[in-house]
This record gives structure tokens, sequence and C-alpha cells, in this order.
């Protein structure tokens, strides 16, 4: 009998052909942060995947962090994403967009006219970089400055953005969209109350005004294209970009979950950062055995929401959780980057291609489009 890893999965009426999913990967290829046929070519060769999540794909010019990312916000971008999804759906893939606001973590030389980033908080996040121009106008890692805070009658539009670009992202053919509420970017800089230092409605200071922003995203979002074309990426006990963990970290994302449960979405991706390495240190992350009675109680809280984790999954661990019904499917991000064919290496437990992380960001089809699958000795 196979293993349930490769057994077909029914998510919100769409039939996924598998429970592996490739994780979004940011890999910075778009030299006009527009999707082309070398991003539709990568696609394919990993559409074997039950389900594709995209790389984070910024909803506007202020929502971007990072040069060369395909985003979803013009015509062009929307033609160059449907050539990936036309490709994708060819083989038989099924693919939804990751909708990406950074907030904070840019830089004016990435922004419009030059202007600072934008936030829920004023506070700079020290530590994080995005990928901008350094002095000479080359592309470079730089240091993020202190953002503006939005005004309170600004945040609609942000809103309406992320609507807009769920309503693009089915225009541009994706089966549906995650919203990238994960990894220290704008959600995360409304729901963390070390971060958020509002003192309006939206301030972190109690459970519904932090939820207040991602929930108001969510059901802009469900309006424009439905509860089950609509998923959400999360990281609790993540630290990334200068994200302190705080005591409220199981309540917020408990009723987070609760919430969305009602709500009945596609999914809830989950990204594990509990012991994650952030500079070669390993953070501690409230340990193991804290973050896996959160993704429980999440799970009790998703009746109709299919849960997806991410983070230090192999083939062994993602079928052992499915099978104990922690979880309903598995991603797989870095290997997937050097096994196209990951699907069938899991299968048949063949060897994993290493990734070349030298290769992760930028550049052109080396590392991108030329790994082999595989080949028996």
């Amino acid at each position: 009998m196979s293993s349930s890893l490769f057994q077909p999965f029914p998510l919100s009426g769409l039939t996924l052909q598998n429970r592996v999913v490739m994780a979004p990967l940011t890999r910075a290829r778009a030299p006009h942060d527009i999707a082309d046929e070398r991003t539709a070519l990568y696609y394919t060769q990993r559409a074997t995947a039950g389900l594709i999540v995209s790389e984070g794909t910024p909803i506007s010019r202020e929502g971007q962090g990072y040069l060369f990312n395909p985003g979803i916000f013009s015509a062009e971008q929307i033609a160059g994403w449907r050539l990936v999804t036309d490709s994708v759906h060819a083989v038989g893939g099924r693919m939804f967009a990751q909708l990406w606001h950074v907030g904070r973590v840019s830089h004016p030389t990435i922004q419009q006219d030059g202007q600072l980033p934008v936030s829920a908080s004023s506070r700079q996040p020290v530590g994080a970089q995005a990928f901008g121009r350094d002095a000479a106008g080359n592309p470079a890692l730089v240091e993020p400055p202190a953002p503006r805070q939005l005004a309170t009658d600004e945040i609609p539009r942000i809103v309406d953005t992320f609507a807009q670009a769920a309503a693009n992202a089915i225009e541009a053919g994706f089966d549906g969209v995650e919203i990238h509420a994960a990894n220290g970017y704008l959600f995360e800089q409304f729901m963390n109350p070390l971060v958020n230092d509002r003192n309006d409605q939206y301030a972190a200071t109690t459970l519904d005004d932090r939820l207040r922003f991602t929930l108001q995203v969510i059901d802009a979002v469900v309006a424009r294209v439905g509860a089950a074309r609509t998923g959400i990426r999360i990281s609790p006990y993540g630290q990334l970009f200068d994200m302190p963990l705080h005591d409220r970290i199981d309540e917020t994302y408990t009723a987070l979950a609760e919430h969305i449960g009602r709500r009945r979405l596609a999914y809830v991706h989950v990204m594990n950062q509990s012991g994650f390495k952030v500079g070669g240190t390993t953070v501690d992350a409230g340990g193991e055995s804290g973050f896996d009675a959160l993704l429980r109680q999440i799970k009790q809280a998703l009746p109709a929401t299919a849960l997806i984790l991410a983070g230090g999954l192999d083939r062994d661990s993602a079928e052992a959780l499915i099978a104990e019904g922690v979880i309903d499917l598995a991603a797989f991000g870095a290997s997937f980057i050097s096994n196209p064919d990951l699907v069938a290496r899991l299968r048949n437990r063949w060897e994993l291609t290493p990734p070349d992380r030298s290769t992760f960001y930028g550049g052109g089809a080396k590392g991108y489009v030329d790994y082999p699958p595989y080949q028996a000795a």
C-alpha cells in the first residue's frame, strides 16, 4: 500500500495529486520584477508536487523588500504569472500565489521615489537586511532604516491592496492565494506586542487589536476570491527580522486559528522556526515541546481547514505526523530547489541532491533550472 503522503488529497474542492507541498522560496530571478519563461520552467519542473506555493509575490511596490521578485500588481506582472500557471497546469500541477508585504523589512532604494518603508511600527528592524541598492546603485544587502508608521486611516488602503492582489492572482490563473503572515513581515509587525508600538485600534495591547489587521485582510481577500481559494502562512515562535519572543504567542495564534476555522479557509501553513538557526546561533524558540503543543492546538481549531507544516521535515516525519492526524500536508523548501523530482525521490527513497546555497538568490539558469532529475548510478 502506498504511503498517505503520496495519495491524492481534497483541498477545499481542489484535488491535489499528493500531500507534498512545494514551500514558497524567494529566488530573486526576475530582472524586471516580472515572471518570465525561465520562471515558468522552474515551477513546471517541480509540478509533481501536490501543491506549489509561489515565491512571495509583492502586492505593491510599497510591499516589496527585495529586488528582482515578480510582483502581482501590474498588468505585465499578471501576464507573466499567467505564463507560469498555464505551464504548471498543462502538466497537472496546482499552484497558489503567496501574497507578500514586507512592511519595515525594506529600503528606500526599493521604494517609489525613495520613500521610507511603512509598518505597523516605528521601530527599526535591528539586524535585518533587505535586498536593495548600495550607495553606488549596485544590488546589495542593505540595512532597513526605521520605518514610517502607517496612520490609522491608511490601513484600509493596505487591506484593499491585498484584496486586489488576490483578484489579480486569480486573473493570472492561480488556483488560490496564500496570505504571507509569517517570517517577521507586515502581519507579525502588527501581531507582536514588542514590535507594534501603536496606540490606536491596531495596537497590540489586547488580543482583538493584535489580530484586527490580519482578520481584516483575510475577510477582504475571502470577499474577493472565496474562502476555498484562500490560505495563510504563519510562523509562531519565529524570530526572523527582529521579532522578539513574547508571552502571548500561544494565545495569539490559537485565537487566530479559531477565527480561521470559523471562516473555513482552504489551509493554514505553519512554518516551524522552533530552534531555527539565525546567524549560526540556535534560537531558544519555546522548545520543540512548546511548538508541538501549539501546533496541535491550531489543528484542533481547524475542523474544516487543512493544516500544512513546513520546516525540518523528511519523508518519515511527514508520514508520522499525517498518520497521527497532526497535519494534513507536508511542505518542503530547500530540497525542492535542488531536486525538481522531489516527490519521486521521496516515494522511492532515492538520494537527494544537496542544494548549492551560493545560487539561492539572483543570477541566471545556474542553480535554478539546471538541476537534473534522479539518475541511478
